[in-house]
């Protein structure tokens, strides 16, 4: 049973599997971070400085004591967080389509093989019905 695990995590694609796991979780912080680092700025600055994370619907508003500490704290709808989420989807899917497509213009067009020609025996018989209709 250990001979056939080894056998199986040695094939090239289960260590292929595992450095596109890796590249991705590294891709994945890039992108994250070129998003909430560069993009979302850009969205705030064109929405009117709103940040979206600041949007909520409160449902019960915090008690606070009389000492100034809560005791009972805010039960509010955080839809703006949602939208945050939804912008950074849209973000990450418009950086990895551009990365995808940009490598696919990195790859070599198929080569197309010139047409065979019609093959030896057919070339002869062709010729010889050739001769006979002279």
């Amino acid at each position: 049973m250990f001979k056939e695990f080894k056998d199986f995590i040695m094939t090239g694609n289960v260590i292929d599997f595992a450095v596109a796991v890796i590249m991705a979780g590294a891709l994945g912080s890039v992108i994250n971070s070129f998003v909430s680092k560069i993009a979302m700025p850009f969205v705030g600055h064109f929405a009117g400085g709103l940040d979206f994370a600041d949007m909520k619907v409160v449902l019960d508003e915090a008690v606070v004591g009389a000492d100034g500490k809560i005791t009972k704290p805010e039960n509010a709808i955080m839809y703006g967080e949602w939208i945050n989420t939804i912008i950074n989807l849209l973000i990450v899917g418009f950086v990895m389509f551009l990365i995808v497509k940009a490598y696919n213009k990195t790859k070599k067009p198929p080569v197309e093989e010139a047409p065979a020609g019609p093959p030896a025996n057919e070339v002869l018989l062709a010729e010889i019905r050739d001769l006979l209709k002279k």
